[in-house]
């Protein structure tokens, strides 16, 4: 189920970065400082499986999302207008299952290359996603499709 925008002010939500500009840039960041500073968490191959787990669930979450967002025809880009609050697949779950995928995705992949980097790293990336793109939308989704959106907020979590 979705819902069209009906009236209200088109714009996007003013985010400050695109999501996955931010959490690309952070893992070029996490690889360089592991080339001149090696942290590894185990130093052996046992968290590739983790990580590998990771990324397949990431990608599985994220394509579905992803794919939901275009049939119900909102932009999936933040930075463009949301036409549509979309309410099937992962969104019955999640109202960010995207940047739950992402969080996969990196965590995958920290895992994969066996480095601490990627964990505190992840901290800051967290706190930028919450305060610079979430928030920021949920601000945006309640003025464009007030209470449809209070009533998908009230009964399906952030993020997990």
């Amino acid at each position: 189920m979705s819902t069209s925008q009906s009236g209200a002010r088109a714009g996007n939500a003013g985010v400050i970065v695109r999501p996955p500009v931010l959490y690309g840039g952070a893992f070029i960041v996490t690889l360089a400082l592991g080339w001149f500073w090696p942290m590894p968490i185990v130093g052996h191959g046992a968290l590739r499986w983790c990580g590998l787990a990771l990324l397949i669930l990431g990608a599985a979450i994220g394509v579905t999302a992803r794919r939901k967002m275009l049939a119900a025809g909102t932009n999936v880009d933040p930075m463009r207008p949301t036409t549509a609050i979309v309410t099937t697949g992962p969104f019955r779950f999640s109202r960010n299952p995207l940047y739950v995928a992402l969080t996969l995705l990196y965590l995958g992949l920290t895992l994969a290359f066996d480095t601490w980097w990627g964990i505190v790293l992840l901290v800051p990336v967290l706190m930028i996603m919450h305060l610079g793109v979430v928030l920021r939308e949920e601000r945006y989704l309640e003025e464009m499709f007030g209470d449809t959106y209070r009533q998908y907020r009230s009964t399906v979590r952030r993020y997990l």
